[in-house]
């Protein structure tokens, strides 16, 4: 009993911590439900008290609003982010931002009394909503959402008169505006403004409803306001949702992970910014836009963009590999981690991470799964720059030297870590596959190749090691307690210590209620070391429990308490919705229970591992290798029956051994 009382004690100091309050809950408790139309809904309870957060994101603007309600009425705010509105000093985080209480823009009167709203609902699916319904007998739904392509965020309101009588009905006029100075700006002067699109007294009669919006907007003085359509960039919102949710889609018996893989698509898609530097897919959280990393856009979400054929997500990744190739020089001085402030600035702090292997390891395999032979050309020489960057770290263990790692020093990470050294060999692996299609100089190609097996061996000499009891490595020489990327490996083919390493990751240790923790004995955790673990294990053919932690960490991060996407990390950032982290969530499937790994322009490799309690599973509309196609697997006796094919051609047909890997050729 003491036991317990201590762990509901330490869960309720977590999420006081984080900002979200509720009343203490178990891990099996969900406040989230599925809906039949494909998101999720929170039934309100009477008195209830709980908030959180979510971002959304356009091309001119990012929100995270913060909703819920205090025993029982609406709580509202909304931080606002205006990317291409750059203040000075022009760095990483200099995006005009603006913080804004729904309480302070007036309230709606209903028979002259004034609203103070308690939501019965909300609802997510790639748009926020909520409804509440008044003693008056009005129906009042919101509908909150970025715009596209403007720099404005809606909250579009209806009210319904569900009585069968005449009801009063005054919206506040709104307007707001929130000035810079001049000499603040990289562009001078810029207005953020709060507008209402009508207001006024309305006699609404019995089943009649009445559009109302508030619409945010930032601009330059310079320019002249524009004007927003809520309803169309409403129908613009939902275009953008309906065609992600099209392309790519997973079908499995697990309908939790099958929309969390849905919502993840949507946040990976979204966070794209149209920059005077050009397309640049971003993290968010309120403070990295405009601006790419080595880590979150090279190596994390490029290399899935190919495989849902988001038009933007792969031009995007196409112009940070750009942004990075500037920076190529003949003294082989590091590329900088990140190309900030819309391409006119650098970042690099940290120094080396690592980031050369990490562009590698990304624009190989990215450029693989393009199936585009211009882009594999345009890319081979950065690829090749970093390759040989790397090459010229290798220290006389035969492992990559580097000044930290993607944690930037929060952890330590000693002069050579596993993670880069990992993700070297899988871009000089890649690299061998590209440089074939390619046509590349054979000897070069086979230096690679000698390369990779050469840094296999030093990696399993250099950092394999008992830790903890575990067979599994040493994340850096010296390192005596166990991290949480020791998965690396296992995500790059590495399964030599799998067994050790698995039993490491979901060992108490560092499996916590909230996946990894960064280190054993730290309450850290980062959610791409999570995700990345996830995908290793199948990868390695641990299915099961592969599948007994995807679901725990899907059903927390779908329908737990701090909602719906993959979130950054804790305690740092608040949990935000990093929108990379969730092109990491979709490759544990079509990496990890898929298996599939690209070996050229129209091939690659298919390793799938359909859980035992599963019959069937299914990726749909894959837009990989510059074809459309669907991949099924089927439980078959002991054995899998798959199918490749699309509408024109069955590409393979083929019934195979369980964790058996099988060459597909389009």
């Amino acid at each position: 009993m003491s036991n317990m009382k201590a762990l509901l004690r330490t869960i309720c100091t977590f999420l006081i911590l984080i900002g979200i309050h509720n009343q203490a809950f178990s891990q099996d408790a969900s406040r989230w439900q599925l809906t039949n139309n494909g998101g999720i809904a929170w039934q309100v309870k009477s008195g209830d008290s709980h908030m959180d957060h979510m971002e959304m994101s356009g091309m001119q603007t990012s929100a995270i609003t913060t909703y819920g309600v205090e025993n029982g009425f609406l709580k509202q705010k909304i931080l606002l982010v205006f990317p291409m509105l750059r203040l000075l000093p022009n760095n990483t985080k200099s995006n005009l931002v603006q913080e804004i209480d729904r309480d302070t823009l007036g309230r709606i009167k209903i028979n002259g009394q004034e609203v103070i709203e308690k939501p019965n609902e909300f609802r997510i699916n790639g748009i926020l909503s909520w409804q509440s319904k008044t003693a008056d007998g009005i129906v009042i739904t919101h509908q909150l959402y970025p715009s596209t392509s403007e720099a404005a965020f809606v909250d579009k309101i209806e009210l319904k008169n569900t009585t069968n009588k005449d009801v009063s009905i005054d919206l506040p006029k709104v307007e707001l505006s929130y000035k810079t100075d001049a000499d603040k700006g990289v562009y001078g002067a810029y207005i953020i403004e709060v507008n209402s699109n009508k207001n006024g007294s309305f006699n609404l009669k019995a089943n009649q409803s009445i559009d109302y919006a508030i619409v945010y907007t930032g601009r330059r003085m310079s320019l002249d306001a524009r004007y927003i359509s809520p309803e169309y960039e409403l129908q613009k919102r939902q275009k953008l949702i309906d065609e992600t949710l099209a392309q790519l889609v997973f079908e499995s018996p697990d309908e939790v992970i099958n929309r969390a893989f849905a919502f993840a698509k949507i946040r990976a898609v979204e966070s794209i910014f149209s920059t005077k530097g050009g397309l640049m897919h971003a993290p968010g959280g309120g403070r990295y836009y405009a601006a790419i990393w080595a880590n979150d856009q090279a190596e994390y979400a490029n290399p899935f963009f190919p495989f849902l054929g988001n038009i933007e997500g792969n031009e995007s990744a196409m112009n940070s590999f750009r942004h990075f190739a500037r920076y190529m020089n003949d003294d082989y001085i590091p590329i900088p981690s990140s190309i900030i402030s819309e391409g006119v600035g650098k970042w690099n702090g940290a120094k080396d991470r690592g980031d050369m292997a990490m562009i590698a390891y990304g624009a190989t395999r990215f450029a693989l799964a393009s199936g585009n032979i211009k882009t594999g050309r345009e890319l081979w020489p950065l690829i090749e720059w970093c390759l040989e960057y790397s090459k010229r770290k290798v220290n006389n263990d035969g492992v990559v030297t580097s000044n930290s790692d993607e944690l930037e020093g929060r952890f330590p990470a000693g002069k050579a870590n596993l993670n880069t050294s990992s993700l070297y060999y899988d871009g000089l692996k890649s690299a061998v596959y590209l440089g074939k299609e390619l046509n590349v100089n054979p000897e070069l190609l086979d230096n690679y190749a000698k390369q990779a097996v050469e840094l296999e061996k030093s990696i399993e000499t250099y950092f394999g090691r008992t830790v903890d009891s575990y067979e599994t490595y040493q994340y850096y020489m010296g390192n005596d307690v166990l991290r949480a990327w020791i998965a690396t490996p296992l995500t790059v083919g590495i399964f030599n210590r799998s067994q050790g390493t698995i039993n490491a990751l979901f060992s108490d240790k560092l499996w916590t209620e909230d996946g990894l923790a960064s280190a054993s004995g730290s309450t850290t955790f980062w959610d791409r070391s999570t995700l990345y673990a996830l995908r290793g294990v199948f990868a390695a053919g641990d299915t099961k429990r592969a599948m007994t932690y995807l679901e725990q960490y899907s059903k927390r991060r779908l329908l737990g308490e701090h909602v719906p996407y993959a979130v950054e990390a804790y305690p740092e950032g608040n949990q935000t919705h990093l929108s990379a982290e969730s092109a990491l969530y979709c490759r544990i499937i079509t990496e990890g229970m898929f298996g599939i790994r690209p070996t050229g322009f129209s091939e690659f490799t298919l390793t799938p591992r359909l859980p035992d309690d599963w019959e069937s599973m299914a990726l749909r509309n894959i837009k990989a290798f510059d074809q459309s196609f669907d991949i099924e697997v089927k439980a078959k006796k002991n054995k899998l029956f798959i199918k490749v094919y699309n509408a024109d051609k069955v590409f393979l047909e083929n019934t195979v051994e369980k964790n058996q890997a099988i060459k597909v050729h389009l």
